[in-house]
């Protein structure tokens, strides 16, 4: 029988042993210096392009083609202080293996970079080609790609009576101004800010509940293997003994999240921070609250099954193998929000944000990206309780069993006929 009373002794025990550990104040304290690291540390290497000196050989087969890519190349800084060198000819495609040939000691020992070969075809289809002992050098593609599709452009209405103007116009890319459309706003222009909220929403969840997941785990092998697990249970029931714990460090993951995410509440609730214009930070209290909920109950939902293998387990490298398949369902949902990003209202993202598990990673970094339904929010957090209700059920069979059991690892099919015990 299920003693609410004695659930809460544990609960209380929980949060004293945690909220006072040095884990916990050092990891809230840590974790978003090393998340702006990371984020710092991203932003310093791809300022790091470390391609001067980059030597091409550009050969066209049309000689207007290749006055244009020369005129247009020479017009950029970064080839006329030699930063790139570049090294201009004109040849048919029959002597270009020849000629590759020729070049094959120079582009292996990287005294040659690359050699582009623009055929008279390009001015169709715009396809050149590519020729480097490193043929995905994306730094190379993204600085030159542009400038060649300028100069084929400029050839291709050169006898077509356009003026200069029109000519550059052809040649310009497409550029997005994005605003976004929702129910009870005024059409507002987006920004990169919730891109951003909705990475770090993504790792928060992840880190979160891989972190307190974990600590679940090795605190209920520990408390197996030391034995105190039954003075524990000479007082209260497995039953009390796994809510409990699992309520004590539900909480404090929940108060560990709030402090993590008080600079995101501070930006939307007050105007003590001004952000830069392209920010333009789209979220609301609602927001936050529906985030807070979600997570209390995904952290508890996997409590249970960490807990659960902590039971099965009676050392700590044996329960390490064991919790794979629970570590797949939290990066599988961690790579699909992610993905979410590029398209967050593709088919994939929208069944992924009602299944359970992947719900509780998916759906938040959703409702950051586009405006989600009220009734589908409500959706998922229900799928998400129920999902809740079935694996603490599912986990309190495998805690009850396994918590005293010791001696030989129990097979996976050993541990399914633990569901079959009646108590």
């Amino acid at each position: 029988m299920f003693n609410l009373n004695k659930a809460l002794t544990v609960v209380k025990r929980e949060l004293r042993d945690k909220l006072l550990s040095k884990t916990f104040v050092i990891m809230t304290l840590l974790l978003p210096i090393f998340m702006f690291g990371i984020l710092g540390f991203q932003t310093f290497l791809l300022t790091q392009e470390s391609d001067e000196g980059t030597s091409i050989e550009l050969i066209a087969e049309d000689g207007k083609v290749l006055d244009n890519i020369q005129k247009v190349f020479q017009e950029r800084t970064f080839i006329q202080n030699g930063y790139y060198k570049v090294n201009y000819f004109q040849k048919d495609s029959s002597s270009l293996q020849s000629y590759l040939e020729e070049k094959r000691e120079d582009l292996l020992s990287d005294k040659l970079t690359a050699i582009i070969f623009v055929p008279s075809s390009a001015l169709a289809n715009k396809n050149v080609e590519y020729y480097s002992k490193n043929p995905n050098n994306r730094t190379v593609f993204d600085k030159l790609r542009d400038m060649i599709n300028n100069a084929l452009v400029e050839t291709y209405f050169e006898d077509k009576n356009f003026s200069q103007e029109e000519i550059e116009f052809a040649g310009m890319r497409v550029g997005f101004n994005t605003f976004r459309v929702s129910t009870d706003k005024d059409v507002e222009e987006e920004g990169v800010g919730n891109l951003i909220a909705s990475f770090l929403f993504t790792f928060l969840l992840y880190f979160s509940l891989i972190f307190l997941g974990t600590m679940m785990m090795r605190a209920v092998v520990e408390e197996k293997t030391s034995k105190i697990v039954e003075v524990l249970l000479s007082s209260c029931s497995s039953n009390d003994l796994m809510t409990g714990k699992i309520l004590g460090t539900g909480i404090t993951g929940l108060m560990q999240m709030f402090i993590w995410l008080l600079p995101v509440i501070m930006l939307i609730t007050t105007s003590v921070f001004t952000l830069p214009a392209d920010f333009n930070l789209k979220l609301d209290m609602g927001m936050i609250v529906y985030f807070l909920i979600n997570y209390f109950i995904g952290l508890m939902t996997f409590l249970g099954l960490f807990a659960s293998v902590g039971a099965i387990f009676d050392n700590d490298q044996d329960a390490q193998s064991g919790i794979w398949p629970i570590m797949m369902l939290i990066m599988i949902p961690f790579f699909i929000a992610i993905t979410s990003q590029n398209n967050p209202d593709s088919a994939l993202i929208k069944i992924s944000s009602f299944v359970p598990f992947s719900s509780i990673i998916v759906m938040p970094a959703r409702m950051t990206l586009v405006e989600v339904p009220l009734w589908e929010l409500l959706v998922a957090i229900v799928i998400n309780i129920a999902t809740f209700f079935g694996i603490f059920m599912l986990a309190g069979k495998i805690y009850r069993v396994g918590i005293l059991r010791t001696g030989k690892k129990p097979s996976w099919a050993e541990v399914v006929k633990w569901f079959k015990y009646q108590y």
